[in-house]
């Protein structure tokens, strides 16, 4: 298994200001995150209160998705914006179904790369790898990842809630098609994604505050959400609430049925 190429010039932790990766970990009960990341968090818990089990239900998908497509016969991952390590990681649940599984995680933020030994701690038969990289980055992350996987095999991309970060502007569809071009037939591409359209007045608030501490946050409608899986078969059950897509695949999470998700997800197959 790899060890990150830059490791040892860990890039300076920006605690003036909350990071989406370390608010994600607060409200996952998570202990790698400043003070700054709670007080955005909590300005919005005020206005939604179940932003934690929405994060918990989102998080839940990953793992379901990630043991239906190794049920699939899907032995490579591409993890990119893979946040602050939460067990269990996308390369446990893979690896737990195929131990042979081979995954490369990338993420901008430099405290997950402080918790890369932790991405790397995989089964002998695998092999595991972590790049420091912006999601736009789009040649340095497939540069780096083709030592790991084989691109001529197909590979699951997985964008878990990373897609609201980037605008339309910065190119957030153009960053999908890029990435898919270079998949084999038979890879999957794996997206959930934030939506105003399930609580309109909440998302509006929410968006306010990102951008009053000049953070990017694009939440997408549903047309606008499908338009990633643009030249994909999109697997059943179709684009639905995170809560929605194979929930036997998973265990239930408290609370779950008391909510409705905030976001999109769903499952593209490369034809």
């Amino acid at each position: 298994m790899s060890r990150p190429e830059n490791d040892a010039t860990t890039p300076r932790i920006d605690t003036s200001r909350p990071h989406p990766a370390r608010m994600y970990d607060w409200f996952l009960g998570g202990k790698d995150n400043y003070p700054v990341d709670e007080a955005l968090g909590r300005q919005m818990l005020a206005v939604e209160p179940s932003v934690p089990v929405m994060a918990k239900v989102n998080r839940a998908f990953m793992h379901r998705a990630t043991r239906w497509l190794t049920g699939q016969g899907i032995r490579q991952f591409l993890d990119i914006g893979t946040g602050i390590p939460t067990e269990p990681n996308l390369h446990q649940v893979a690896q737990q179904a195929a131990p042979s599984a081979r995954v490369v995680y990338c993420d901008n933020d430099p405290i997950v790369l402080a918790h890369a030994e932790a991405l790397l701690k995989g089964s002998p038969e695998g092999a595991i790898d972590y790049v420091q990289a912006d999601a736009r980055e789009v040649d340095a992350i497939l540069e780096h990842a083709g030592k790991t996987l084989d691109f001529g095999q197909p590979v699951a991309l997985s964008l878990i809630s990373l897609l609201h970060f980037v605008s339309d502007e910065d190119g957030a569809y153009e960053l999908v098609e890029r990435l898919t071009e270079v998949l084999a037939p038979g890879s999957h591409v794996v997206i959930s994604h934030l939506t105003a359209d399930f609580h309109p007045a909440e998302a509006g608030k929410v968006n306010e505050m990102y951008k009053a501490n000049t953070l990017t946050l694009a939440p997408r409608t549903h047309d606008q959400f499908a338009r990633f899986f643009d030249g994909l078969d999109v697997v059943e059950p179709g684009i639905v609430a995170a809560e929605a897509w194979h929930p036997g695949l998973g265990e239930p999470i408290p609370g779950q049925d008391d909510i409705v998700s905030a976001g999109y997800v769903a499952v593209g197959r490369k034809p």
